[in-house]
């Protein structure tokens, strides 16, 4: 059986993207995260020790989109998927999802662009 903790829309400011204005103005980056787990000992135990801390979780994404730039939101998100995965061993795998809700493309009219990636903990096969 697995679970899903999940933290959305969470919004940072970072400093990442190919163009030049991206990486000197910065941008808001909105983040989803769903790390696949079970709950069952903190569904009966009540202890925050059984789960995944939401805190935690938080920290490390916010650590990663406003940290170092990168060029690619597909590198941020691979940062924050293998960063999630090493300090959550009750994970068997995670979902990142990062929006830009203002990517400047010239002409363009849209809500975000973005990127979605699923990984698993090695030797996991969900």
């Amino acid at each position: 059986m697995t679970d899903t903790i999940f933290l959305e829309r969470m919004q940072f400011y970072g400093y990442h993207g190919h163009n030049p204005e991206e990486r000197t103005l910065g941008q808001r980056f909105d983040v989803d995260v769903a790390l696949e787990t079970s709950t069952i000992a903190a569904g009966l135990s009540d202890e925050l020790t059984d789960t995944v801390n939401y805190s935690a979780v938080f920290k490390s994404c916010r650590l990663i989109v406003e940290g170092e730039p990168k060029k690619l939101i597909e590198s941020v998100a691979e940062s924050i998927a293998r960063k999630l995965l090493a300090n959550e061993p009750r994970a068997s795998a995670v979902s990142v999802t990062i929006r830009k809700p203002h990517a400047p493309l010239k002409g363009g009219i849209f809500g975000a662009a973005g990127v979605s990636i699923r990984r698993e903990r090695e030797g996991d096969r969900s």
